[in-house]
């Protein structure tokens, strides 16, 4: 089953990204190194509700 997840920069918590992921194999929340445009830098992102 595959849902929508939004990706938040733990930095300045702006909501960058949204992408697709399998509930299934990837459980827990998400997070990825992605380049944030408020910052200026690639930052760590989570995964938001």
């Amino acid at each position: 089953m595959r849902v929508k997840v939004t990706l938040a920069c733990t930095e300045c918590k702006q909501r960058n990204y949204d992408t697709m992921k399998n509930k299934k194999n990837n459980p827990d929340r998400l997070e990825a190194e992605k380049y944030c445009k408020f910052c200026k830098k690639h930052t760590p992102h989570k995964e938001t509700k």
